[in-house]
């Protein structure tokens, strides 16, 4: 699956969670949808990675789960530089649950795309 279809499979999502959710996400619009998926999928490809190595212990310890507090950190970091008025998650813990909901997601949809090439 290519980058642009990966990307607008987060934007739908998260209007959907905007949408099931808006005491937890709010978003001004699809295009603004479309640029939090952008500045969220940098983030994962330049931050993260570092994120991961510095916090490699405690994730050996958790067995993983510590990479879900990290994905909601990537989220929340999102909101902050896309600002209040155009795309808001509203604290750590609503920002855990969306981060977790939009892995889940494209885990679903990256092991469908997986099957169709069997």
């Amino acid at each position: 699956m290519g980058y642009f279809q990966r990307l607008l499979i987060n934007t739908i999502t998260f209007m959907a969670l905007a949408y099931l959710f808006p005491n937890m996400l709010y978003i001004s619009g699809f295009l603004t949808a479309f640029i939090a998926s952008f500045v969220l999928s940098f983030l994962n490809g330049f931050v993260k990675p570092i994120l991961h190595i510095l916090s490699l212990p405690i994730t050996i310890l958790t067995l993983g789960l510590f990479s879900l507090v990290i994905n909601g950190l990537m989220l929340q970091l999102t909101s902050f530089i896309m600002g209040p008025g155009r795309f808001y998650v509203d604290g750590f813990w609503s920002a855990f649950m969306i981060a977790l909901i939009l892995s889940l997601v494209n885990a679903l949809v990256s092991s469908r795309e997986a099957k169709r090439h069997y």
